[in-house]
């Protein structure tokens, strides 16, 4: 197995983690309530992976990750992911996830459509569901149905996708609701 490496590093949402190995990035985690909890699920991920200081491709994914996730426009598709242990069409249902545009969203039947796969829209969410690279591969643009941001959302759970949506713009042509009005009076997540 090849070696793994990680770290973790401050949002605007939150301390993440990143994991990679001599081939690209294999996970990214977002934050959890606490810095801990985040460790723990990366280190459950990889557990023969060792904390050191990332390289300089890596640095560049995570100042991309921490733009994005401070509401700039920023485009991560074409940092390298390690996809070795990726099936065949979670592979493909990734690649076309990392096509969607910054503020935009796509429903899980409009993916399994252009995918080719129009029968396939639970396996599109299963794909989805099991995404290791939050925010590489933005699965918090994707939706069950149009203009609906419940359902499960990976590893980054229905408040993140729901946050991460507003940083993007992408609920703005919607009305505001009650879902919403709680989160904005969210206290922040801890950053450390």
């Amino acid at each position: 197995m090849a070696a793994r490496e990680y770290t973790f590093f401050d949002t605007s949402v939150g301390r993440c983690g990143i994991a990679w190995g001599r081939s690209g990035i294999v996970g990214v985690r977002l934050p959890e309530a606490r810095e801990i909890e985040t460790r723990r699920r990366l280190l459950l991920q990889f557990p023969e992976a060792r904390e050191v200081t990332p390289p300089v491709d890596i640095e560049l994914a995570i100042e991309g990750i921490v733009a994005l996730l401070r509401g700039a426009p920023c485009d991560l598709s074409d940092v390298p992911l390690d996809l070795a242990g990726v099936a065949p069409f979670h592979r493909r249902v990734y690649d076309t996830v990392r096509l969607i545009p910054y503020g935009q969203t796509r429903t899980h039947a409009e993916l399994a459509a252009r995918l080719g796969t129009s029968g396939a829209v639970h396996a599109v969410g299963q794909a989805i569901n099991r995404n290791p690279f939050a925010i590489l591969v933005p699965c918090h643009r994707t939706l069950v149905t149009a203009g609906h941001t419940s359902g499960f959302a990976g590893n980054a759970g229905i408040v993140t996708r729901a946050r991460l949506l507003g940083i993007e713009g992408a609920l703005d042509d919607r009305r505001p609701t009650l879902f919403d009005a709680l989160l904005s009076a969210a206290p922040p997540q801890a950053q450390g």
